[in-house]
């Protein structure tokens, strides 16, 4: 049973300059729910994982996740970024450092945990995105499927409350793709709550509790899975699926 929000987003509007990119956007995640966000390049998708994370700050409305307001002025980006875990689709690691110090890095140095316990929990990270035998690799040694898994291991290290993922598999062959779409179907499973921005449709059926189709910065259509693939209501919506079903 689904609970109280743990992410409200409320009439959120993002213009960059001249140009509208969100346009009066609302939804509310509960604690364990995973929402999938569909549409086509351009629709303001990955800029709504952005400000919900703070990356960019909104022009209207407001965002709360867990208590946190993130548009005050006075907020505290630490304290929401302990909450709030993000991958993107550029795996970002540092190249100079193996998979099990890029993880233990941020509880160290950014939480202050000892060395011990972090490269601990590190290893249990890795085991959980099935990369144990890679903890002294370093990125170049590692297939872009696995850098990503690293990635998402990295953001679990700060033990957050909810995952967003940006596109995560956009650059990875189809392979190394279903490896990290493995990964972030356990972590749904498990209960982390997770937004996603995905252009995989099927993953997207399977795992979302809700799936929001955006165009032209605005929710055109949300709903369950089945709403949303089998039953579209709205002639955008369906006309999009048709390109990509």
């Amino acid at each position: 049973m689904l609970g109280q929000p743990l992410i409200e987003i409320d009439h959120v509007e993002k213009s960059f300059h001249n140009t509208v990119v969100l346009r009066d956007i609302s939804m509310k995640i509960t604690k364990g729910e995973c929402a999938c966000i569909i549409g086509p390049s351009g629709s303001g998708k990955s800029t709504l994982l952005r400000c919900i994370n703070a990356l960019v700050p909104v022009s209207r409305g407001s965002i709360i996740v867990d208590g946190i307001q993130v548009n005050d002025p006075n907020l505290d980006k630490l304290a929401l970024r302990r909450k709030v875990g993000i991958v993107f689709q550029q795996y970002n690691l540092f190249p100079h450092k193996t998979a099990i110090q890029n993880i233990a890095m941020a509880p160290i140095n950014v939480l202050g945990r000892p060395k011990e316990e972090s490269y601990e929990r590190a290893r249990q990270l890795l085991a959980k995105v099935k990369l144990s035998e890679k903890a002294d690799a370093y990125p170049g040694e590692l297939s872009g499927g696995q850098q990503q898994r690293v990635a998402i291991a990295r953001s679990l290290a700060m033990n957050p409350l909810v995952m967003l993922f940006d596109e995560v598999t956009a650059a990875l062959d189809p392979e190394t793709k279903k490896e990290v779409l493995y990964t972030i179907r356990d972590l749904a499973a498990e209960g982390m709550t997770c937004i996603l921005v995905t252009h995989e449709m099927g993953f997207a059926s399977e795992v979302a509790d809700h799936v929001y189709f955006t165009d032209g910065g605005m929710i055109v259509e949300s709903g369950t899975p089945t709403d949303i693939f089998k039953a579209a209501q709205n002639d955008r919506t369906r006309a999009f699926l048709s390109q990509v079903l």
